[in-house]
């Protein structure tokens, strides 16, 4: 930054680089909106004239907004970017044209299966794009002992990434039963982010648990499904992620304890999105417009869409229209609902009208090893009949949580097996890292398949090959597929195959996001086509193995009763 050049122009004794004229400021601190002119010298605002000042500012390139509104660029303060599915370049396609000019990236989905090359890929990927990416050092790979990862992150690892200006603190803090008991290993990493920022994942904690947790600097969570979880957080100084992803849709329910004594505690999150999701509804944008939908006052909704996260993450150069700040800034015509027009990032244009202006990226993406090792004899899903009554995990719709269950088996031939009919499927997790070979075998219910089988190399956290089927023949038939193409997703059943392949880690695809977008669709025709009831099955299958989230799970190594932290067998009697 040239800081004698920047006072220069703010106090008008040189022209700016871009001025901004005839704009409606809106003001995040003052919770007000302002008729004024910005100045942008280099990446930096130099000044906001109001008033009699208006008109003082001259500059190279004006853009006349006419009475548009001019906010400061949207910041996602948490989100899983291999859960888009696409490359850092194409997710950045994605969402900057919608306004986000800033990610907060937890990488911990391609650090559970490639570990330090995982996140160091993430981030030399996130280079020379129009989207600032910040990471959070991975807390919890593995997430928790009861699954196999293809890697393991230390808080000797973790030190080594607090080195890098782009990583901000530590990421969500999984492995909540670890910090209440005081786990060694667990503690070093929480003293590893000595005073950065540390976000919390802690479904279903209260009270003197809740205490402890936050007392052990804990700063945030995104896990939060009820008011009365918020608020319990609210009040330990917790910073709440209102959070709306495509499995987990959160912020009608946390949305009432948004208010102008509460706001500057929230700020928005996405979590995870699938390209379909982006490119049909939108990122933080659509959080924005539908908060505004349900009552939100538009200054607050932009406030948690951008300032509270900047400043929980100690980004106190962006997150506002003011001097000194960096000129990552949105411009949009309908205060009630936004939907940016015009995105400046560091001063410059970067997209105009929903697209994304064109940009020079160079060097290539980085390549990465493969990922998937299933030794052939591994697909066994025969379950042996050890009792009549089985557990169950029962899916929740539209949230990661699930449900658990006792019911009556159905036993043929001296085996547990799958009955359609009752919605009652057979669901397994093949461990894909080491080609160990193992496997847990489970039933769910919830996906209503009638025939056929789903599989996927996506299957937080640890993302084993996870694959939910009528018929054990189908569900080999899907696993094979997703060992054939390296990774990605698979339909199967009635003589055809869906397929979405995910060479990258098994977690996403060198395709265009139109591309993996029309392959998702074609997957959900399929899969609907085979009886699945959920919008989108694929992502619900994806947290069937997610091993830190209540109530019943399924990991490589058994079925897990997450609220006892420990594997249960499959048959109660």
């Amino acid at each position: 930054m040239d800081l004698p050049r920047l006072i220069r122009v703010a106090r008008a004794h040189e022209p700016a680089d871009v001025l901004l004229t005839n704009a409606r400021v809106v003001d995040l601190y003052g919770l007000q909106v302002l008729e004024a002119d910005v100045a942008i010298a280099g990446q930096r605002i130099a000044g906001v004239a109001t008033g009699a000042r208006r008109g003082a500012y001259r500059a190279a390139e004006t853009h006349d907004l006419t009475g548009a509104y001019l906010a400061p660029g949207f910041i996602d303060a948490h989100v899983h970017i291999e859960s888009a599915m696409v490359s850092v370049p194409e997710f950045a396609r994605l969402v900057v044209p919608r306004g986000t000019t800033t990610v907060i990236a937890d990488p911990h989905e391609i650090a559970n299966v490639l570990g330090m090359t995982g996140v160091r890929y993430m981030l030399q990927a996130a280079k020379y794009n129009p989207l600032s990416v910040f990471v959070m050092a991975p807390s919890c790979v593995p997430a928790s002992p009861l699954e196999s990862a293809g890697a393991e992150l230390t808080a000797y690892d973790l030190e080594t990434l607090m080195q890098d200006q782009w990583v901000l603190g530590l990421g969500e803090v999984m492995n909540t039963p670890g910090v209440l008991d005081a786990d060694p290993e667990m503690l070093a990493k929480l003293v590893a982010a000595g005073r950065r920022p540390i976000d919390g994942h802690a479904p279903g904690v209260s009270g003197a648990d809740l205490d402890a947790y936050a007392a052990a600097g804990v700063g945030s969570d995104h896990e939060c499904t009820t008011a009365d979880e918020a608020r319990e957080r609210l009040r330990r100084g917790m910073l709440v992620m209102v959070r709306e992803a495509t499995a987990a849709r959160n912020l009608r329910d946390l949305l009432p304890l948004v208010a102008p004594a509460t706001a500057r505690r929230f700020a928005f999150a996405t979590d995870d999105r699938t390209p379909l999701h982006l490119l049909t509804d939108g990122h933080i944008d659509a959080m924005v417009r539908q908060a505004v939908g349900l009552g939100l006052e538009p200054l607050l909704a932009l406030q948690l869409a951008s300032l509270n996260a900047a400043e929980w993450f100690g980004l106190r150069d962006r997150g506002a229209v003011a001097p000194g700040r960096l000129a990552d800034l949105v411009v949009f015509d309908d205060l009630e609902a936004p939907r940016p027009r015009l995105v400046f990032r560091g001063g410059r244009l970067v997209a105009r009208d929903g697209a994304l202006l064109p940009y020079e990226r160079p060097v290539a993406l980085p390549r990465l090893r493969s990922t998937i090792n299933v030794p052939p004899d591994a697909l066994r899903f025969r379950i042996p009949a050890r009792g009549r009554r089985v557990r169950v995990i029962e899916v929740v719709p539209d949230q990661i949580v699930t449900g658990a269950a006792v019911e009556e088996a159905r036993i043929t031939d001296g085996e547990a097996v799958a009955d359609p009919a009752r919605d009652l499927l057979k669901l397994a997790v093949i461990e894909r890292h080491a080609g160990s070979g193992r496997v847990g075998l489970g039933f769910v219910r919830g996906f209503g398949l009638r025939a056929g089988a789903l599989a996927s190399s996506v299957a937080h956290d640890a993302h084993n090959i996870v694959v939910v089927g009528a018929t054990d023949d189908a569900m080999r038939a899907a696993v094979l597929a997703i060992v054939e193409m390296q990774g990605g997703q698979v339909a199967v059943g009635r003589g055809e195959m869906a397929r979405l392949p995910l060479p990258i880690a098994g977690l996403m695809s060198e395709e265009p996001a139109e591309t993996v977008a029309d392959q998702v669709r074609a997957l959900h025709r399929a899969a609907h086509g085979l009886g699945a009831r959920l919008a989108d099955p694929f992502m619900a299958l994806s947290f069937m193995a997610l091993s830190v989230v209540p109530a019943l799970k399924l990991t490589d190594r058994g079925l897990l009763d997450v609220r006892r932290f420990e594997l249960v067998p499959l048959f109660v009697d």
